[in-house]
């Protein structure tokens, strides 16, 4: 019988040298140095884990061309989601036709920096949403609560065929006031068929210190809220190594998903990545 597959469905890479990053910064500390795949791999096969879904960190195509390139180079890289311009649509369809790589099945903004808060509801955006949905891509929310996590059943019901992924659950307030409006917005937006969620950036909201038992809580609400089929983990290493090595991260979710049956934590823990990012297809994108 052949083993489920394991896949961290959120992962960076950045090379500081370059100059291409704004950040991290040298106040970030352990994270601020290059991480590349030789880094990463050691932890991995440590782990059992046997392919990732590599996310964007800067706003621009030359960060999505630099990981389409590491996914050609690194088999273990199986899905990457890059950037377009969102806010025009025009150009985002351009930038995607001249980027048909096979493995290139999602697209994430970084939302929490811009300094409108409804960013996500811009008719401009919308459009370039739309583009996402013709070319069956993902669309990823760098959600932060209370901000953003709030807009995505608007986002889920304009985009019915746009499949969003909500990344770390929206960045729970787990030592500041406002859980139960955190829940809430986190049942509403689990309302809608098209969006899911990862397990993933937990440690690093909860903050130095953090315990398998204090981010229970939140685990718990997302089970119940997603189910495991919507549910993903990601390590969000090498952000995670502010706070935490890759095994204490993996360790963490795997006990506190160890009341599941092994069907429900294959899928939290690779059958849910490996479906919304299609990545046990080898074909053109959308094949």
């Amino acid at each position: 019988m052949t083993e489920p597959r394991r896949i961290d469905a959120h992962q960076h890479f950045w090379d500081i040298d370059s100059g291409r990053y704004a950040w991290p910064t040298p106040a970030d500390g352990p994270i601020y140095r290059t991480y590349g795949p030789v880094d990463l791999e050691p932890e991995l096969a440590s782990a059992g884990v046997q392919a990732t879904v590599l996310v964007q960190t800067v706003n621009t195509l030359d960060d999505t061309d630099s990981m389409l390139s590491t996914a050609d180079r690194h088999p273990f890289v199986g899905a990457v989601v890059g950037w377009v311009p969102l806010t025009d649509a025009r150009l985002a369809d351009a930038a995607l036709a001249t980027r048909p790589h096979p493995r290139l099945r999602g697209i994430r903004h970084l939302i929490h920096r811009e300094p409108d808060p409804a960013w996500l509801v811009r008719d401009d955006v919308a459009d370039g949403l739309d583009v996402l949905a013709r070319h069956g891509l993902v669309f990823e929310v760098v959600a932060v609560f209370p901000e953003h996590l709030r807009l995505v059943p608007v986002v889920a019901d304009r985009h019915p065929d746009l499949e969003i992924v909500v990344d770390h659950l929206a960045n729970p307030p787990f030592r500041s006031e406002g859980w139960s409006t955190w829940q809430e917005q986190l049942r509403g937006a689990a309302a809608r068929p098209n969006v899911s969620a990862k397990l993933s950036g937990l440690d690093t909201a909860a903050g130095p210190g953090w315990t398998p038992a204090e981010i229970r809580p939140a685990v718990d609400a997302a089970l119940e809220a997603f189910g495991p089929d919507r549910l993903m983990f990601g390590s969000d290493w090498p952000v995670c190594r502010a706070q935490s090595t890759y095994r204490d991260v993996i360790g963490a979710v795997e006990r506190l998903l160890s009341p599941l049956t092994p069907l429900d934590r294959d899928a939290v823990l690779g059958a849910t990545a490996s479906r919304i990012y299609s990545m046990s297809v080898a074909g053109p994108r959308g094949a």
